[in-house]
């Protein structure tokens, strides 16, 4: 193994106090979590913004003065038909600013979908009324605030708001079944959407997703209640080389009240992750993916016959990463922006749309993070970008000539911008790994107006508490890779002496935990710096934000390099005076558990414990999409699968393992803990576990998280 070397970039949290972290305090009195904007959002004439008050009042405010200018929405205002207040925690505005979609009692589905009871405002006649009498999925106002589109029960609804009357859409949606309007599962939780419908830009039509889900399996899970039967969840899951739903995307014409299918090729067994409006009325974008998705295929599809035309393509070795991808019609009607790392990292691109010439705007060797917005007077792209590191989120610009670039903020760590309207202003929520988020208004200029949230309170808090040293670490892997890391060290540290070592990891393809912003490192670890142990943390290679080549090298193999990097970190830190190379543990969560099982598995020399928390044990159990898309199938590709499942190499087991999950978990199934346990029982491997009823893949809900903290501190305390 090459030379691995520590690098000190900076140091964190040297604060005079003395006072101890406990887990109640994280996670019952919630006294460390920092303070965001509450209804935030810029009006249309780019010269106030909206925000609640303390009292739940909806305020207008002035960007250039911060003064109240008037108070649009009061509380008290909004009742239901016998007089009960309803809250305005959870509202959304109609495009012309006369109306509220007021949502109460959300009940969650999945990670992105939920229904609720949803009440319309009008701000002009003061007068409430219910949209539907049942919860209904996605209520979304037509651009001219005329009428609310929604789904119930797998039919997608439009609700004429004038007329007081509603329309039913589609008439076949059954569960398990047809679903019109909402995504399927995998559709969610992979391609981080739910709402499966948009209205045109001037409402003249909705085009939706219809999904036939009725050969997809089922998986099932029981649901423990009071009842002496528990009952049972029942849903669509496609594990890995299964058959998903057929889709088909369909444009209801709501002047004619047709229903028209577009064309999106004759190959049924594909995706469709992205559809999208031009801002011309009756032109669609659609985006479609082989199942492989290595192949993509932008169409510019006509909504009045469902004909297209190719409007992009591209192809990749190993897979086109649509998640990362972003278009934006710009409003001239002639061009498009996108983002693609089909030069080796994450760029902005300008394409025409009639002649295709193409100008990249932005390159080098960094990836664009996110589009912010285009301001098309003065032809510039606003984005944030891991510009000066892969540890930072600069805020820049290019003009839309590709020349012109600039770095909008010299402030290293990251930055989260929205701009209002017109791109006179816009705000600034800017942290770093010392500074919790500190939220300003700036103008066009980048002239700082006003500060939103300082989050001086959390800050106070901070001081009071004897919290650990963090520096950010450079090890080399065994390949000659550099690999960015932190760690942390106690407040009391003392070179002398020995201390045990925590990894910390999550791993996943394009993931980072390493980062100069706030929430790299958490409250919990620092607690545990206080309990004497030292808390590493490492991007391991298929992480992001260091270009295409250093995220994809784990295609058809996920888990390989990813824990080798892991084992030669720790090698490393063993070598390190004031660490006891016998008391080296691990953790992680979802793909960081499947790093923990294999930590103690294929790293079980080095890792002596570990904690795996809703982890995937083996690849054929989890959904096809997101394994399909980084592994391909167990027929095309049966030695990755083997080689890197943990579920294989149980016998390694050497150390003590913690295996914990939440047994209504709907995205990484109990069954891969179950199998994992089933494993050691039978290799006579004594463990651990704790599994918490009807909880899903957060874990979360009530006193759980308090458990589950306490659970796992304790398991460290005894056994690293």
């Amino acid at each position: 193994m090459k030379k691995i070397v520590l690098l000190l970039l900076m140091p964190v949290f040297a604060f005079a106090q003395n006072k101890q972290i406990t887990v109640e305090d994280i996670y019952k009195k919630n006294i460390f979590n920092p303070t965001y904007l509450s209804g935030f959002r810029s009006m249309n004439d780019g010269l106030y913004y909206t925000e609640k008050d303390k009292e739940g009042n909806i305020v207008k405010k002035s960007f250039v003065t911060g003064e109240q200018v008037s108070t649009l929405v009061a509380a008290t205002d909004i009742k239901d038909i016998n007089g009960k207040k309803i809250s305005l925690d959870d509202y959304e505005w109609s495009a012309n600013e006369h109306k509220l979609l007021i949502s109460v009692n959300r009940e969650y589905i999945y990670r992105r979908s939920s229904k609720a009871i949803v009440y319309i405002y009008d701000l002009d006649t003061k007068k409430l009324r219910q949209l539907d009498p049942q919860k209904v999925l996605h209520a979304t106002f037509s651009p001219d605030a005329s009428k609310v589109a929604f789904v119930k029960d797998n039919n997608l609804y439009i609700k004429d708001i004038v007329m007081d009357n509603t329309t039913q859409i589609t008439t076949d949606g059954k569960t398990n079944n047809i679903i019109s309007g909402n995504c399927d599962w995998v559709y969610e939780e992979e391609f981080g959407f739910t709402r499966a419908f948009q209205w045109s830009k001037k409402g003249n039509f909705i085009a939706y997703y219809r999904f036939d889900e009725t050969a997809v399996p089922t998986f099932s899970f029981p649901v423990y209640t009071d009842s002496i039967y528990p009952g049972q969840y029942t849903y669509k899951y496609p594990k890995v080389g299964e058959q998903n739903s057929t889709v088909d995307i369909y444009v209801y014409d709501v002047n004619k009240g047709t229903n028209l299918k577009m064309d999106i090729g004759v190959e049924k067994d594909i995706y469709i992750p992205r559809i999208q409006f031009t801002e011309d009325d009756i032109m669609l974008c659609i985006t479609r993916l082989n199942r492989l998705q290595n192949e993509q295929i932008i169409f510019y599809t006509d909504v009045t016959n469902g004909k297209n035309n190719i409007l992009y393509e591209e192809t990749n070795k190993a897979y086109v990463d649509v998640n990362k991808m972003r278009v934006d019609f710009l409003k001239d009607g002639k061009s498009f922006i996108y983002t693609s790392e089909k030069n080796g990292y994450n760029h902005i691109y300008l394409q025409n749309i009639n002649t295709k010439k193409t100008i990249q705007l932005t390159a080098g060797n960094f990836d664009v993070d996110e589009i912010i917005g285009v301001d098309e007077k003065k032809a510039i792209v606003y984005f944030t970008a891991a510009y000066r590191s892969p540890l930072v989120k600069d805020f820049c610009s290019v003009h839309l000539d590709g020349k012109g670039f600039a770095l909008n903020d010299q402030r290293i760590g990251r930055h989260t911008i929205s701009f209002n309207s017109d791109f006179t202003y816009y705000t600034d929520s800017y942290s770093d790994i010392n500074t919790p988020p500190f939220t300003s208004i700036y103008d066009s200029r980048g002239k700082q107006v006003r500060v939103l949230a300082d989050n001086n309170k959390l800050k106070q808090t901070l001081a009071t508490y004897a919290l650990g040293n963090t520096d950010f670490i450079k090890v080399v892997n065994s390949n000659g890779d550099t690999l960015n890391g932190l760690m942390i060290k106690p407040k009391d540290f003392d070179s002398t002496k020995k201390y045990p070592v925590l990894f910390s990891n999550y791993g996943g393809p394009g993931s980072q935990t390493v980062y100069n912003g706030w929430g790299s490192t958490n409250m919990w670890q620092q607690m545990l710096t206080q309990m004497g142990y030292i808390i590493v943390s490492i991007d391991n290679t298929g992480t992001g934000f260091r270009g295409e080549a250093f995220k994809k090298k784990t295609y058809l193999q996920l888990g390989k390099y990813e824990i080798e990097d892991q084992i030669d970190a720790a090698k490393y830190v063993t070598t390190l005076p004031y660490v006891d190379a016998n008391r080296i543990g691990h953790w992680g969560w979802s793909f960081g558990g499947f790093m923990s099982c294999l930590a103690i598995t294929k790293g079980a020399d080095i890792f002596k414990a570990a904690i795996a928390v809703a982890p995937v044990t083996d690849w054929q159990y989890y959904d096809d999409i997101y394994t399909e898309r980084y592994m391909r199938t167990q027929k095309e590709n049966a030695k990755g699968y083997h080689d890197n499942a943990p579920l294989n190499f149980v016998k390694n087991i050497k150390g003590k393992l913690l295996i914990i999950h939440g047994t209504a978990d709907d995205n990484v199934h109990f069954q891969n803990s179950a199998m994992f346990v089933d494993a050691m029982i039978n290799n006579n491997i004594d463990f651990e576990s704790a599994y918490y009823p009807n909880k899903n893949h957060g874990i979360r809900g009530g006193n759980t998280r308090l458990h589950l903290y306490n659970k796992m501190t304790k398991f460290i305390l005894q056994n690293l």
